[in-house]
């Protein structure tokens, strides 16, 4: 790109690019406003005023367009863009290709197509949002009849611009999005789902302990996982948590990963009992390992009492055992009965 790079350029092209993982379900994505040539307060944002009416109790579909859609389909979803600076706000919205790495979600810079963003349009494509005020958009997801199964990933921009005169040596671009999960195909969607592996004490480089929670993703869909740790029967009794997990871990099907939590300085080495809990939408996960934090390096602990069991796994369970349980009562019944005869 920048292979005609020459020393005698003029002008400068900053490009700012940030995809915001939302870890409230009422929030959106929101981006400082980057102006070299004032000191606006505020913020330009995007979020999404719908989700779809079967997935209205994941928290993901509220902040991010989810969706499984067969062949043939069309779907529109409502958009909010923000504009709490001092000025107008000339926004261009427009969808772009990502992509999934190394447990993160990237938008790609730009324009970039894949599948999906050849199917989403966004109207108007451009709005001029006054300050402190508000405007609506739609995006709108055509998928084609012979649309190839699989999910597929996207980002919707609101990008803004900072334009400064003929004498300007830079020009910022900014830009904060909606993440895009859509998957393709008949019938209902893949199911969503994980394992808890192990975990893994260690250090960061400044010394602090910290705690891997290491992840597979075993379902059909996307995962944006976060969650907490405990830690219990430490030293003389101690205990910590929930801490938080560091942001937000996205794994695609089939790929592993980790969720990481970093603790106090002042956390004694151990042993104690460390226990997490995983979350991505609706599903989750839990897991149970004695840990002990290493001096240097990093150790490795076998997860027991893994609570992996999908909650509908577990309400079917019990309704077996209760089932079993009462035919066992009634069988017993029924013999004294007969001895009584």
């Amino acid at each position: 790109m920048f292979a005609n790079f020459q020393s005698a350029l003029s002008r400068l092209t900053v490009v700012l690019t940030t995809v915001l993982a939302v870890t409230c379900m009422h929030s959106g994505a929101v981006v400082h406003a980057q102006d070299s040539q004032a000191t606006d307060r505020g913020s330009i944002g995007i979020r999404l005023l719908e989700a779809p009416a079967n997935n209205r109790d994941d928290p993901r579909a509220r902040v991010y367009i989810v969706d499984h859609l067969a062949p043939g389909t069309t779907i529109t979803r409502r958009l909010e863009v923000s504009n709490t600076t001092d000025r107008p706000a000339d926004v261009r919205l427009y969808a772009s290709a990502a992509s999934i790495e190394e447990g993160r979600f990237t938008g790609a810079d730009a324009t970039v197509d894949n599948e999906l963003t050849t199917w989403t349009t966004i109207a108007p494509p451009q709005v001029a949002v006054q300050p402190d005020s508000t405007a609506q958009v739609t995006a709108t997801i055509a998928v084609p009849h012979d649309a190839a199964p699989g999910e597929q990933y996207g980002v919707i921009w609101a990008e803004v611009r900072s334009e400064g005169g003929p004498e300007a040596a830079v020009t910022q671009i900014s830009r904060v999005g909606i993440r895009l999960y859509v998957s393709v195909g008949a019938g209902n969607p893949p199911a969503a789902d994980f394992t808890i592996d192990s975990l893994t004490a260690a250090r960061t480089t400044e010394g602090l302990p910290l705690v891997r929670v290491n992840v597979r993703n075993t379902g059909g869909r996307a995962l944006d996982l976060n969650g907490t740790l405990d830690l219990t029967e430490g030293p003389g009794g101690l205990s910590a948590g929930p801490v938080p997990m560091h942001g937000v871990t996205t794994l695609g099907p089939g790929s592993s990963g980790a969720v990481t939590a970093v603790l106090d300085n002042e956390i004694p080495r151990g042993p104690w009992d460390a226990a997490v809990t995983l979350h991505s939408g609706l599903v989750e996960r839990s897991a149970e390992a004695p840990i002990t934090f290493p001096e240097s390096g990093e150790s490795d602990f076998a997860v027991s009492n893994s609570r992996n069991a999908p909650l509908i796994g577990l309400a079917l369970a019990g309704s077996i055992l209760a089932a079993g349980a009462f035919l066992l009562v009634r069988k017993r019944r029924s013999r004294r009965h007969t001895l009584r005869e």
